[in-house]
C-alpha cells in the first residue's frame, strides 16, 4: 500500500510540475530583450569585413507577423543605434506561432544607406517552448552598403582568401593580377 502512495505522489509531482511549466511557457507578461547591430559594408560585399564600420543613429524595428496568414501580430517603435551601432528592443509575450524580424527603417549616412540584400533583415526567436532559455535573444548584424567601396577592400579582401575578377569564362580580367 505505502509503494501506491509513492507512485501516486511522484506521478502528481511530475503533473504539477508540467503544468506549471506549461503556464509559465504562456506567460503574457513574460518578455525578451533582442540585441543585435548595424553596420556600414565599406566594401560593397554584403558581408562584414574588418573594415565594415558600426552605424551609430540608424533605425531599427522588430515585427511579427502570424506563422499561417502573414498578418502583422505586433510591431516595436523605431529604435535608434548607439555609438557602436547596437540596438536593444524589449519585447513582451511569448510569440511561439509568429515570425519575429528585425529589419532595417534607416540610416543617417548618406554614403552608406543601402540596405543590403541578404542582411536588412534578421529573424529572431522570441519563445521559450524552443528549449532555449534565457531573455536575451540576438540577431544576426544587419548592414547597409557604402556607395563606393573603399580602395583597401581589395588588399582586405585578398587576406581573406578571395580573389581578383574574372570573366565569365575564369581568365583574369585585364589590369588584375590573382598572384599574391
Amino acid at each position: 500500500m505505502a509503494k501506491v502512495q509513492q507512485i501516486t505522489l511522484v506521478s502528481l509531482a511530475i503533473c504539477l510540475s508540467t503544468l506549471l511549466g506549461f503556464a509559465a511557457a504562456a506567460n503574457p507578461e513574460e518578455k525578451f530583450i533582442v540585441e543585435g547591430r548595424v553596420y556600414c559594408d565599406t566594401c560593397r560585399v554584403e558581408f562584414e569585413t574588418k573594415i565594415s564600420k558600426p552605424i551609430k543613429g540608424a533605425s531599427v524595428k522588430l515585427e511579427c507577423r502570424n506563422i499561417t496568414n502573414e498578418k502583422i501580430v505586433s510591431h516595436s517603435q523605431d529604435v535608434v543605434t548607439d555609438e557602436a551601432g547596437g540596438y536593444k528592443i524589449e519585447v513582451k509575450g511569448d510569440h511561439e506561432d509568429e515570425i519575429c524580424e528585425v529589419s532595417l527603417v534607416k540610416s543617417p549616412r548618406a554614403d552608406c544607406n543601402e540596405p543590403t540584400e541578404v542582411w536588412r533583415k534578421a529573424r529572431v526567436v522570441l519563445t521559450k517552448a524552443d528549449g532555449v532559455s534565457g531573455i536575451y535573444r540576438f540577431a544576426n548584424n544587419l548592414g547597409y552598403m557604402k556607395k563606393e567601396a573603399l580602395p583597401e577592400c581589395k588588399n582586405v579582401l585578398t587576406e581573406m582568401g578571395y580573389f581578383e575578377l574574372q570573366d565569365e569564362i575564369g581568365e583574369e580580367v585585364e589590369g588584375h593580377s590573382t598572384a599574391p
